[in-house]
């Protein structure tokens, strides 16, 4: 009852006496009721200035009562600049609830000093930096960017100038913080998008789009070829761009999240009943009772809802969230250090509609060429249920690298080629029917001799994960254990005047698999790294101390490749994330080194 009476009392006041109420902000009411603490906007918790002097640039933050910023956040990427190591003052260690070891931190003002080696007119420096308040807020990284007055090298030449090696991903995130307009960055991601709809993270969303659009088993006409597969892109890109957000800001260990084996075991559950429904075990199909209620679920058509077929759109999602490229690297290099979530979404929005452009096509004229009914269609439907079963086993060699997986791609390919060769065995004795013939026993020939590769390695070396990732044909990989370890090695190869290469591998990573199967044994490659040490971290498991590599370098996925030059210092902006080539990948070591 004081409630409803206060609350009464408030209200006759506010009819009573209007320009009391007008002149008490909404604020004080808030405060009346609220216990909570008022925390600062982040530019008025750390209060930013710099200054240049010659070659000796000061970032100073003026820092409010109650609030602190952590040493080891500060990372720096610099552009047509070369600064050298920072100089900090006196820091103070404390017990931090946001991590498990103490943190060294700053409290009221702090001036980090750095050398300029040399820099361009306008040459840039972005530095991200993290702070939290006592009360009990954390923010999230934030960046300044730092525009320098031409510095000019004490040992360069007079014709000769420096130059920064630019990877791919920071052309791309510079060009979303350009002065072009809106438009033509947004088509820009779109056109990049279309070309990742051939990467093999995006391969096991055809086979998904198939079974819902294709394998309906019955004619499907062009306009509802289009409308499922067109909700089915909706629903893959929403979820994408929603995850891109949320890595940008937690970085690459909510990647790492989405490979958790629960979560993994889940999805080959899903893809393995959706294989069994295309064999025709059993039929996928709402309650009776449902059905008569939703007319949008007819005949018993496990891909007719356009909310079920959303909802796989939206798994599919996850199902390309773990693979990193340079395009989806640059917009997330866009969001951590702008801070601009609204253009980030609409540019990963953007990226996976492009990806998902030939998805439709290929649902669409895929739904006109092939048979729509009769034996082969059953066949097709079939063929689809194989096909969710090599997404199902996808999944399986994120958690095991082994190579009993290996002899279940053998027996997968053996029983698909077998079933092909039993249903062709029925049909008329044609040109077309030689043509499978000699197509179905390539396949079954390719698919035994597969498996009897890889029990002639159970004599030898059994591969399991990154610590056998010796395959001849270049240097052998550095194991590095965690970021102290880390730190040992790069000084030991500095001192013998060896640079770093730093590979960061998972084993749910298909791109990382590419570039050990592909780039990294190209004798272009192994040449261009000759005075270059080897180093790899397996980040497989989603344990503290992979969680601490990933954040002290602001690692936002995987694969992602590191370059450090003889000092010790990383060349933060030729860093390379996604796949390359050979080719432009020894290309990219050459200009670096």
């Amino acid at each position: 009852m004081k409630f409803k009476n206060l609350i009464l009392f408030l209200f006759v006041a506010c009819i009573a006496f209007p320009w009391s109420c007008i002149a008490q902000s909404n604020e004080s009411f808030a405060d009346l009721f609220s216990d909570e603490p008022q925390f600062l906007p982040v530019e008025q918790a750390f209060q930013f200035d710099f200054s240049q002097a010659d070659n000796n640039l000061t970032l100073s933050f003026t820092i409010a009562d109650g609030y602190y910023l952590y040493k080891k956040q500060f990372k720096t990427v610099v552009k047509n600049a070369e600064i050298g190591e920072p100089s900090y003052p006196e820091s103070v260690k404390i017990e931090d609830e946001f991590f498990d070891e103490p943190q060294d931190v700053f409290y009221q003002k702090v001036d980090i000093d750095f050398p300029i080696v040399w820099s361009k007119q306008d040459g840039v420096v972005k530095l991200q930096f993290q702070g939290c308040a006592e009360a009990g807020l954390c923010y999230p990284p934030t960046t300044q960017v730092v525009y320098l007055n031409e510095v000019v090298g004490a040992s360069s030449e007079s014709e000769t100038e420096p130059t920064t090696v630019v990877s791919e991903q920071f052309e791309l995130a510079d060009l979303l913080s350009g002065d072009k307009s809106l438009l033509i960055k947004l088509v820009a991601f779109l056109v990049l998008g279309i070309g990742l709809a051939f990467t093999p993270c995006v391969f096991p969303m055809y086979p998904i789009l198939s079974s819902i659009v294709i394998g309906q088993g019955k004619s499907i006409g062009t306009s509802r070829a289009f409308s499922l597969s067109f909700i089915y892109v909706q629903g893959m890109a929403i979820t994408y761009s929603l995850l891109g957000l949320v890595i940008a800001i937690a970085g690459a260990k909510f990647t790492a999240y989405l490979q958790d084996p629960i979560i993994l075991s889940i999805f080959i559950v899903i893809f393995v009943l959706l294989a069994f429904v295309m064999f025709g075990a059993y039929e996928l199909q709402l309650p009776s009772k449902w059905q008569e209620k939703l007319n949008n679920v007819s005949n018993k058509q496990k891909g007719g809802s356009y909310f079920g077929v959303f909802l796989m759109g939206a798994i599919s999602g996850l199902v390309a969230s773990p693979c990193t490229t340079a395009p989806l690297t640059g917009i997330l290099l866009y969001i951590a250090e702008q801070g601009d979530l609204v253009l980030g979404f609409f540019a990963l929005y953007a990226l996976s509609l492009g990806m998902g452009i030939p998805l439709i096509a290929f649902a669409v004229t895929g739904g006109k060429l092939l048979p729509k009914a009769g034996n082969w269609m059953n066949i097709v439907k079939v063929t689809f249920g194989f096909m969710m079963l090599i997404v199902a086993l996808t999944f399986v060699e994120r958690m095991v690298v082994h190579v009993w997986t290996e002899f279940a791609w053998a027996a997968l390919g053996l029983a698909l080629f077998t079933y092909f060769y039993v249903m062709n065995q029925n049909s008329a004795v044609t040109l077309w029917k030689g043509i499978r013939t000699f197509v179905i026993f390539i396949g079954l020939f390719g698919s035994a001799f597969y498996g009897l590769h890889h029990y002639n390695s159970l004599n030898g070396t059994v591969q399991n994960g990154a610590a056998n990732h010796s395959a001849a044909g270049h240097p052998e990989f550095m194991v590095v254990k965690d970021l102290d370890d880390f730190q040992a090695k790069l000084a030991a190869a500095n001192a013998d005047g060896k640079t770093v290469m730093v590979d960061l591998y998972a084993d749910w990573c298909v791109a990382c698999k590419e570039f050990e199967k592909y780039t990294f044994p190209d004798p272009a490659v192994v040449e261009a790294l000759d005075e270059t040490v080897w180093m790899q971290i397996d980040l497989t498991d989603n344990t503290p101390i992979n969680l601490e590599f990933q954040d002290h370098f602001g690692v936002l996925g995987l694969p992602t490749i590191m370059f450090f030059d003889t000092q010790g210092q990383e060349l933060s902006s030729a860093r390379v994330t996604g796949f390359m080539r050979a080719e432009p990948f020894a290309e990219h070591v050459n200009r670096i080194f």
